[in-house]
């Protein structure tokens, strides 16, 4: 279960007054494209596979892999780079799936299995592929079934509309977790109910206006991903009582800005948790970010 342990969370808003500008710089190259929106598709003509699964590979040089299935059964799809194994679920009816290449350059094994009863699998697929990404950044600036998104949706026009005067990467951060940490709320009755499996939609969360740390999480990469500032979306563990838990790192190129107890880091990875700031926990939680492990990165 998500989250479950964010019940105990106040509700309280104000997230604009724990945050100040340290400092501004002109984008790099890298954040000059935010207006050209990437894009992540499954290319049917270009899958390999059979009557059961297709994998599409013309995209790894992007950051992802794209996957559709059908069967009658319940379908997995392992991304597997030297010793880390990444398995999802997968939908049977056809419709496809995008995941990213989040573990870096090298030689990849993607291997989609089928449910044989029970918990048992048998390899449905099977593909192997020297991936060359053309940045390291490229999975984290696309959207995937873990934060899924499209030029039209909802979440995507509002942060176009959020950071239109904004000059550089950190104005685009400032402007998107300002907006998110004021504006959600945390779902205390989903966090009790929500399902294994459950993928989130950033477009109904901002509709909404609540949501549990999955939400917050993939609404935040949705944004700021479709205005090019590379965000991971990330899964792991915090605080003493070890809750299981989902919060964002973003890519800076200067020192932007800062938080009680929190600096951005200088051309590095920046951990940000939406979901204990939104709700006035930030620092009693985040602390540091050494009570912070992570796990899965997507």
């Amino acid at each position: 279960m998500i989250c479950l342990g964010l019940a105990v969370l106040l509700c309280v808003s104000g997230f604009s007054s724990a945050l100040a500008l340290s400092g501004s710089h002109l984008s790099s190259p890298l954040f000059e494209n935010a207006d050209g929106f990437l894009d992540a598709s499954f290319h049917e003509d270009a899958a390999e596979g059979n009557s059961k699964v297709k994998i599409d590979l013309s995209a790894c040089h992007l950051g992802y892999v794209a996957v559709s299935a059908k069967s009658k059964k319940r379908m997995k799809f392992q991304v597997i780079h030297n010793k880390t194994t990444y398995t999802y679920d997968i939908q049977s009816d056809g419709t496809p799936s995008i995941f990213p290449l989040q573990t870096g350059d090298g030689e990849y094994t993607f291997r989609a299995m089928e449910n044989t009863g029970g918990s048992k699998y048998a390899k449905a697929l099977v593909l192997s592929h020297q991936v060359k990404l053309d940045d390291p950044f490229q999975p984290f600036l696309r959207p995937s079934d873990y934060s899924n998104y499209a030029p039209d949706s909802r979440c995507v026009r509002k942060a176009a509309e959020l950071t239109e005067g904004a000059v550089n990467d950190e104005e685009v951060v400032m402007a998107i977790y300002d907006f998110i940490g004021d504006s959600i709320r945390y779902d205390y009755v989903k966090a009790t109910t929500v399902q294994s499996g459950y993928l989130p939609d950033p477009d109904s969360t901002l509709k909404t206006r609540k949501g549990i740390c999955f939400d917050y999480a993939a609404l935040a990469a949705a944004m700021l991903r479709s205005r090019g500032v590379p965000c991971k979306l990330v899964f792991g563990y915090v605080g003493k009582g070890k809750l299981y838990h989902a919060w964002n790192m973003f890519y800076t190129e200067e020192t932007g800005w800062v938080t009680v107890g929190f600096k951005v880091n200088s051309r590095d990875w920046t951990r940000i948790d939406l979901t204990f700031i939104a709700n006035g926990q930030n620092e009693s939680f985040t602390g540091d970010g050494s009570n912070y492990a992570d796990l899965y990165y997507y």
